[in-house]
C-alpha cells in the first residue's frame, strides 16, 4: 500500500498565481489591477458625479486650461487600461485600444509639465520619464514581439504611473480630485 500525496499549499498557491498563457496575467497581477482599476474608475465616476451635481465646491483647478487637459486625457486610462488588462489579448480591437492608451498615457504626462507656472516641477512629476520609458518599452516590446515584457511594462504603467498618482491626488489636500471628493 502506497502513501497518499498531496501537493503543497505553497506549491498550489505558485500554480494557481503562474498565468495560462505568456499573455494572460497571474492570479496575483490580475486581482490586483481589477481591484485597483474598479476603486480608481469608481472613484472617479463619484468625483465627476459629485461635482455635476453641485456637491463640490466651486473648483478654480479648472480654469488652468493645462489641468483641465490633464484631467480630460487621464481619467479615460484607468477604465480604458483596466479593460486591456483584461480582455482578449492579440486582436486588432486590443490593438487599437492600446495604441490609444499608450498615446493618452504620454499626452497626459506631458500635460503635467504645464501645469504649474514656469515648468515648476515637483515631486509628482517623477512619473513623467518613468511614463515615457514605460510607453516606449511597451511599443517596441510588442513590435520585437516580445510579449513577457510587453505585459511587464503595461503592467507597471498601469499600476504606477496611474494607480500612484491617482492615488495621491485623491488623500493630498488641495489637489481636484480630493476637492471634487471631500469639498
Amino acid at each position: 500500500m502506497t502513501a497518499a500525496t498531496f501537493p503543497s499549499p505553497l506549491s498550489t498557491f505558485k500554480r494557481l498565481s503562474q498565468p495560462k498563457g505568456v499573455m494572460q496575467l497571474g492570479l496575483i497581477t490580475r486581482a490586483l489591477v481589477i481591484f485597483a482599476g474598479s476603486t480608481m474608475s469608481a472613484v472617479c465616476v463619484l468625483a465627476i458625479a459629485r461635482t455635476l451635481l453641485g456637491y463640490a465646491p466651486d473648483l478654480p483647478h479648472l480654469s488652468n486650461a493645462a489641468v483641465l487637459f490633464h484631467v480630460t486625457t487621464v481619467v479615460p486610462c484607468v477604465p480604458l487600461g483596466l479593460y486591456l488588462l483584461l480582455a482578449p489579448k492579440g486582436t486588432a480591437m486590443h490593438k487599437a485600444l492600446g495604441k490609444l492608451l499608450v498615446a493618452l498615457m504620454v499626452v497626459t504626462a506631458t500635460s503635467t509639465l504645464f501645469i504649474h507656472e514656469g515648468m515648476a516641477l515637483s515631486w509628482i512629476h517623477f512619473f513623467v520619464p518613468l511614463t515615457y520609458r514605460a510607453s516606449w518599452l511597451i511599443v517596441s516590446s510588442a513590435r520585437k514581439g516580445d510579449i513577457k515584457r510587453h505585459k511587464a511594462e503595461i503592467v507597471g504603467l498601469f499600476l504606477g504611473a496611474l494607480m500612484i498618482p491617482g492615488i495621491f491626488a485623491i488623500i493630498l489636500p488641495g489637489r481636484l480630485m480630493n476637492v471634487m471628493l471631500f469639498g
